[in-house]
């Protein structure tokens, strides 16, 4: 009962043998994956490869690095968007402080209509946040209105008070491949921390390939390598962190199991 809650099988690295990705992924038995946008344009390919495939559903947003080419005309296309049976979230969405593709100010605004928006279509939220855990907990807080956001922080980074205040605002939070890297202690303690019940997995594919593998692009079928390092770090049984993090997956996004 494998599952990929973040990848993106739309962009160009796959469209050379995107079909054979997606036949790999689910015969290595992966039973769920979303893919998820970055903008206007991979936003809509998302849900166009959801609706081929039973097992993949689509999120849609504006990645932070992209805030900048963002209009009333965008956010109308992504109202538009999110009424598609696939679409079971927005995202993604968030802060980039390390690349700044996007000034500050145009990020901070994007964010919150976009966590508006998903607010007002009771959808959970895919969060983006490099080097900006400030900015995205009061971004957060405020739109939690004193009660709990329902969203996953994807691709896990920062330190241990953003774990801990992004677990009390009620979000999920999702680990990649790299924690399976030699220099990744600080993620394993992550791990560690982070109640089972909590945890999404996710390979952000073509991204962050696990140990032995990088320098390759990425592909849902090697998040296997992610659940059998978090077996490890929490001294669980594999096939039990393949069904909890199935179900949570299931559950934040609203899907049958």
């Amino acid at each position: 009962m494998l599952s990929d809650t973040h990848c993106h099988l739309d962009f160009p690295d796959y469209d050379k043998d995107r079909l054979e990705v997606i036949q790999r992924a689910r015969d290595s038995g992966i039973k769920l994956i979303i893919n998820v946008g970055s903008d206007i344009e991979h936003s809509i390919a998302a849900v166009s490869l959801a609706d081929e495939f039973d097992f993949i559903y689509a999120c849609v947003g504006i990645h932070p690095h992209d805030a900048k080419t963002y209009s009333e005309d965008t956010l109308s296309q992504l109202k538009e968007l999110i009424k598609k049976p696939k679409v079971v979230g927005m995202g993604e969405i968030g802060l980039d402080y390390f690349r700044n593709l996007s000034p500050k100010d145009v990020q901070i605004d994007l964010f919150n209509k976009i966590l508006s928006m998903a607010r007002e279509s009771n959808l959970p939220v895919v969060i983006h946040s490099r080097q900006a855990q400030i900015d995205t907990i009061k971004i957060l807080k405020d739109h939690a209105q004193g009660g709990l956001l329902t969203g996953v922080v994807h691709c896990f980074s920062g330190d241990e008070l953003f774990l801990k205040e992004c677990l009390e605002l009620g979000l999920n939070i999702s680990f990649t491949c790299n924690i399976t890297y030699k220099k990744a202690s600080n993620l394993r303690e992550f791990v560690k921390l982070c109640p089972v019940e909590k945890i999404l997995l996710e390979t952000d594919s073509p991204f962050l390939p696990p140990e032995g593998k990088r320098g390759t692009r990425n592909e849902p079928g090697n998040v296997s390598f992610l659940a059998k390092a978090i077996s490890e770090i929490k001294n669980i049984d594999y096939e039990m962190v393949n069904r909890i993090t199935f179900e949570n997956a299931c559950r934040l996004f609203s899907i049958s199991s």
